[in-house]
């Protein structure tokens, strides 16, 4: 779509952890052109997200990845009416690099930079994924990083009710797939192997069920560990314990520990609703793709009463897209000034 000369257009850039994306989106939110580079491949042999090797990839690929979403919106710097970029949270290098190249466009073009919350624009991914007001709601956000709740009283105004204490859902199951000498990313991984498995063939405990808002995930993937090797164990024992279990073992552990994470996460969906009173769940990350917590949050939320909107699966990972939710700090005059700073923690 060739944007028209009236048209205000923005610039939105992510950077927060191991993808590079760029969107232009116009002030209707239509997508005039977004590209992503993953860094997938470059982390797998590692089994995980390597910081430092996460930043010099970003590096390399922000300009390119910037000048090929202008080619595909048809649109030239000069046509861009401001820059968004997130500035928390994520991994403190990657966050750097993204939040130079914006400072640096909004600089040269003079306009507004916006430093937006990468966890509040998965959440908006459900408002472009709706077509239409989403808010107020329940914002629920199940990543690789993050598992967080928060009371959306609207696009720019967020209350955390609760996050988690120690490893975040994608995170559990990331170091869970590695236990079991699954590939990286370890959330796909583990839905395949688990659609073989019995999700009741191991008892393994549900963190905080019913206790409050918050998560706890750290526990369970210890159970994990445990049901592989004894506790004196290393980790390096108890991966080569692992590497002796059948596949119909390994589709077990993987299918009874999905069970018990997703129980978990329904479980504190509901209960934030019961919170707030708000009859409206807004979920995005990740760990949003999964299919067997879409298909359980979705008859949860029903049985509710309430209405459930996840983004769709090409929005549910990082993406630049939903940096979209800058035109909502736009039209309520909210610009960030260009010694804004990243906050690569969780805000509270």
């Amino acid at each position: 779509m060739m944007a028209q000369e009236s048209t205000r257009l923005l610039l939105a850039l992510e950077t927060t952890c191991d993808e590079t994306a760029a969107a232009v989106i116009d002030e209707r939110l239509r997508v005039l052109g977004s590209v992503v580079a993953s860094q997938e491949p470059l982390h797998a042999q590692f089994g995980g997200v390597v910081p430092e090797m996460a930043s010099r990839a970003h590096v390399q690929r922000i300009l390119p990845v910037i000048e090929q979403t202008l080619r595909k919106a048809q649109v030239k710097p000069s046509q861009l009416s401001a820059v968004a970029v997130a500035v928390m949270p994520g991994l403190a290098g990657s966050l750097l690099v993204g939040l130079a190249a914006a400072k640096a466009l909004a600089l040269a073009l003079k306009v507004p930079l916006v430093g937006i919350n990468h966890l509040f624009a998965h959440i908006y991914a459900c408002r472009l994924a709706a077509g239409r007001e989403v808010f107020p709601c329940v914002g629920y956000v199940v990543s690789g990083g993050h598992t967080c709740l928060y009371h959306c009283r609207s696009a720019t105004e967020f209350e955390l009710l609760g996050a988690t204490v120690d490893d975040a859902a994608g995170e559990a199951f990331d170091k869970v797939a590695s236990l079991l000498g699954l590939p990286f990313p370890g959330g796909p991984a583990i839905s395949r192997v688990a659609q073989g498995g019995n999700p009741q063939a191991y008892r393994f405990p549900r963190p905080l069920l019913g206790e409050g808002l918050n998560f706890s995930f750290s526990g369970l993937k210890t159970a994990v560990r445990y049901a592989i090797g004894s506790p004196g164990q290393s980790r390096k024992q108890v991966c080569h314990q692992a590497e002796q279990l059948s596949p119909k073992q390994v589709a077990d552990l993987a299918a009874s520990f999905q069970q018990a994470v997703v129980d978990v996460l329904v479980d504190k969906a509901v209960a934030a609703l019961e919170h707030t009173g708000l009859n409206r769940l807004c979920v995005g990350g990740g760990v949003a793709a999964n299919r067997l917590f879409r298909s359980q949050l979705q008859q949860a939320v029903q049985q509710r009463g309430a209405e459930l909107i996840i983004a769709p699966m090409e929005l549910c990972t990082d993406n630049a897209v939903m940096g979209a939710i800058a035109w909502e700090y736009l039209r309520a005059g909210k610009t960030s000034s260009l010694d804004i700073d990243i906050t690569p923690g969780v805000i509270r």
